[in-house]
């Protein structure tokens, strides 16, 4: 397994702010990670507060001069927004486009017109795992709620048989597959090539959306048998629309800016040199920024003239797209700064050195530090930002695959057992109509399997790439 040497992180790294020995480190770390949960869990502040209050705390534990603690975190805050704020706005409208175009109904609508029976939990994973491709989480699963409850109602199918596919669909791609904001945070964090990332976390996707999806699926239907409540079939965006975007326009929109990041990945193995023209031509068609703003710009064309949106309509879209990520975008800063604390303390030496001496493979430690902030926090993306930066050093060494394999264990640990501290775990449980108990043995196991077998993946990918 791939480790970073000593020697290497001593060379390259900043000098740290300051030079607390580790057991300081150890209880600086656990101090500002609890000042972290406590705030979220028990007070109830905002992530982006706490983060920062945690981040404060980190240095303060640490015994560094808080006015350097304050330079770290505003840098680390700058530089992860300059990364990753543009990405994660231009994700957002783009979803916002193919929600309320109705090409996200579309793709629905075509899909189930050709499944039935045995094949409908199957369409139900395709659906979300495609949908959820540019969609925040909670965003897919207000979508694709009216979609599964209406199917089980009318088809007399279990709501677990049809929802469990949908809501791991849409995880899995929250998880692990660029541009959802957290793997683009630890892909930013530890500098990992994002097309390659992409091109891995397709490929751990796909079998992990399967065991946990339709698989899985199957006996969460004989634990919780229930019916799909009739309180909670909201309108569907479409239905006030007179028309909507084709379905070839729609999905080649989605996948537009996937395949221009693929292309750039695939170019730059095959050509392998910098100065080629067209392996220029594909760092810039394919960088993350110009792929998603070319979807974008694609899908004004592509699903809002079809659904006949005003040129006024659609700059009201876009507002209304980057309203709600505010929050999201303030998050992940907050998260890039508490990561800048963590490596200017000198933690990430200090993770180095314990990865070094009990031998812990970088991937699993990567996976442990996420479920273990996962299970306190109850937020993925906290989860990823963190376990981010506390992991990077341990990146300084590894190959371009390698990079992209420690993003993805990052992510599947942030997925671990989702419960009563996670808003996606109130959110499921409300629009499924589910009590605790049931909400724990069908979404929480889910998430779990989805951890599970993608940490899985990753560490069996690493022995053979």
């Amino acid at each position: 397994m791939t480790r970073l040497s000593v020697e290497m992180l001593a060379a390259d790294a900043p000098e740290p702010i300051t030079s607390a020995g580790h057991a300081q480190l150890g209880i600086a770390v656990l101090a500002g990670i609890a000042v972290i949960v406590l705030l979220i869990t028990k007070f109830k502040l905002h992530a982006f507060l706490s983060l920062t209050i945690g981040s404060l705390a980190l240095g303060a534990f640490a015994g560094a001069p808080l006015d350097k603690v304050i330079t770290s975190f505003t840098a680390g805050l700058g530089s992860t927004i300059a990364g990753v704020g543009v990405l994660i706005a231009l994700g957002a409208i783009l979803g916002k486009m193919l929600a309320d175009s109705g090409g996200a109904d579309q793709i629905v609508d075509t899909i189930l017109a050709r499944a039935s029976g045995r094949t409908m939990p199957w369409a139900m994973v395709l659906i979300a795992s495609v949908i959820g491709l540019p969609l925040f989480f909670e965003v897919g699963v207000v979508l694709l709620i009216p979609v599964v409850l209406m199917v089980a109602k009318r088809g007399n199918y279990s709501l677990m048989r049809i929802g469990i596919p949908a809501l791991a669909g849409l995880s899995v791609m929250h998880g692990l597959v660029p541009p959802h904001p957290g793997p683009l945070v630890a892909i930013d964090a530890v500098d990992a090539n994002l097309g390659v990332t992409l091109a891995l976390g397709v490929l751990v996707a796909i079998p992990t959306v399967v065991i946990a999806g339709p698989l899985f699926s199957k006996y969460a239907a004989r634990w919780v048998d229930v019916p799909a409540p009739e309180r909670m079939i909201p309108q569907r965006p479409s239905e006030e629309l007179e028309r909507r975007p084709g379905f070839g326009a729609t999905l080649a929109t989605i996948l537009l800016p996937v395949v221009l990041m693929l292309a750039k990945a695939l170019v730059d193995i095959v050509i392998d040199d910098p100065e080629h023209q067209v392996q220029r031509v594909f760092d810039v068609v394919g960088s993350p920024l110009i792929a998603l703003l070319a979807a974008v710009l694609v899908g004004i064309f592509t699903l809002g003239r079809p659904a006949g949106f005003s040129r006024e309509r659609i700059s009201s879209l876009v507002d209304k797209g980057l309203a709600p990520i505010a929050g999201i975008l303030l998050i992940v800063g907050a998260g890039g700064g508490f990561k800048q604390t963590l490596i200017d303390t000198g933690v990430g030496r200090m993770i180095l050195d314990i990865s070094e001496d009990w031998s812990i493979p970088a991937l699993l430690l990567a996976w442990l530090i996420a479920v273990a902030i996962r299970l306190a926090t109850g937020s993925a993306t906290v989860a990823t930002v963190s376990a981010a930066g506390l992991v990077a050093p341990l990146a300084a060494d590894m190959s371009t695959a390698h990079t992209a394999l420690l993003v993805l264990a990052i992510g599947a640990g942030s997925l671990f057992f989702s419960h009563v501290n996670d808003a996606g775990f109130w959110l499921v449980k409300e629009y499924f109509g589910l009590n605790v108990g049931q909400t724990i043995k069908t979404w929480s196991v889910m998430e779990t399997i989805i951890s599970v077998v993608a940490g899985a993946l990753v560490l069996l990918l690493s022995l053979i790439i």
